[in-house]
Formats: structure tokens, sequence, C-alpha cells
């Protein structure tokens, strides 16, 4: 079985347009093949989940679409037209937003101030606070985070599964049609890690592409649509999560291929 040519064939088993696609993408840094002939689908109103082993490629396929580093060959088409995203700041204009794991959140300021960070509305030369705190209540409310006391509370005060919520929101403040989260439940507990799947889901529910790039394979069945699997800088399965399973997905990682075919959910069958 050739698992690659049968993966790349149901990522474009569908008729839409994807929002991202990546053609034979390769990354090299000095004799380091980090990515080799990435072929890549994003869609929007899904969440896809990209895995891999530590140095599969993944923090390097995320950073290419996010503007940190250049392809040396392949192409990105970004709504069915080639594209070059050389900086953050070109992936920004298209509406890719990346939520690191740092979360790049300011903990002396509050939520309403992060969320505007660098971005501040200015109204007759001066700071429209009003607005901006009206704008980010109604981006928050939309996604349903409602567990945090106030909007003016310094992020310092929040927990974890808040502050990813917080970053989360900020990206989709700005209109950004991709939100790409790495490791987006890492160091959480269970509550706060269920507060933040549920809000994935919520940007996939309104329309917007998600991308998550994740170790937990628990927390990537339970939320993604698609699984892209990299090993060794090559992409060896794109698929339907019904089609997999968490053992699958690890002898993807791990082989590059299997022969196993997926359990049945709880209650099929």
């Amino acid at each position: 079985m050739n698992d690659t040519t049968i993966d790349r064939a149901a990522n474009g088993g569908t008729d839409a347009e994807p929002l991202l696609r990546l053609q034979r993408v390769s990354k090299n840094f000095g004799p380091v093949q980090a990515l080799v002939d990435v072929d890549f689908d994003v869609r929007a109103g899904e969440v896809t989940a990209l895995v891999g082993d530590n140095g599969a490629g993944k923090s390097v396929l995320i950073k290419c679409i996010a503007g940190i580093h250049s392809p040396d060959h392949g192409q990105l088409l970004w709504e069915g037209r080639p594209v070059r995203v050389r900086t953050p700041r070109d992936a920004a204009l298209l509406g890719i937003d990346t939520v690191y794991q740092d979360l790049a959140l300011c903990n002396n300021l509050d939520i309403v101030q992060n969320m505007y960070l660098g971005r501040e509305r200015m109204h007759a030369m001066v700071m429209d606070e009003e607005a901006m705190e009206t704008e980010a209540g109604k981006t928050l409310a939309s996604l349903a985070v409602t567990t945090v006391r106030s909007i003016r509370q310094p992020v310092a005060s929040l927990s974890g599964g808040q502050r990813q919520s917080v970053a989360i929101a900020k990206a989709v403040l700005w209109n950004s049609k991709l939100v790409i989260m790495d490791e987006p439940t890492a160091a959480l507990g269970v509550a706060q890690t269920r507060m933040v799947l549920d809000l994935v889901r919520r940007l996939a529910d309104q329309g917007l592409a998600a991308l998550i790039v994740s170790h937990n394979m628990n927390d990537v069945f339970e939320v993604a649509d698609t699984i892209a699997v990299l090993r060794l800088g090559r992409m060896v399965a794109v698929r339907p999560a019904s089609e997999l399973d968490p053992q699958i997905a690890v002898d993807l990682m791990t082989t590059g291929k299997s022969t196993r075919t997926p359990k049945a959910s709880p209650g099929e069958g």
C-alpha cells in the first residue's frame, strides 16, 4: 500500500477550493532537509491538525506559512492564487495569524490592551479606549469566552486556558481567515483544555480555518476534521480524522505507514 499516494488523493477529494494550498514546498537549513516536497491543504470551516514526532518539520512548516521562513522550493496558494509570504506582516495582510506557545501576551496589560497591542485605535490623536473595549468584548462574546471576570483585568491574573483564549481572540479580532495554534493545550489542566478545544471548534464553526499543531492525540482526535502527518520532513498522510485512530497516527509518525484499520468509536457498529 502506498499511503502517501492514497492520502494525497483523499486530501483533494472535495470540490471546494482550499483556503491555503502548499505545493511541493521544501526548506533546507544547510545540509539539513527540514521539509521535502510537502503538499498540504487547509480548508475554511475545518480544524486541521498537524502531527509528527519531534524533528518531523511541524514548526518549520507553520513558520513557512506564517512568513518567518521562506520556502526554498515550491509554492503557496491563498484562495487559489500564488502568494509570497516573506514576513509575518505579509501573512497578517492575507488573514493568517499564528498563536505560538509563548502567546506573546504582556502580563502588565489588561485584556483589551493586549488584544490591540501595536494596533491601537485612535480618534482625534487620542487612543479610543471605548471603541477598543467594545470591539474586544464583542469578539470575546462571539467566541463564547465567558470565564474572564472583566475584559479590563490584567492578563497576569488569567488562568492558562483564559490566556490561550485571549490570544486566539486577538487573532480573530483582526479578521483572520486562518488561525494557526502551536500546542494550544500544552500544560493546561482538564477544564482549561476543554475550554480551549471548544474555542478551536467554534473557530471552524464560524467559517474560519483552524490549524493546530499538537502532540496530544486525544485532543487531536477530539477536535480535528482532518489530520496531516509529517515524518522526517515529508507529508506521509493527510486523511479525515474518521479514517484514523491514535495508534494508526503513531504508526504513520514513526514508520510512515500503517496496516491497521481504525477502531470503531464507542456506539458505532
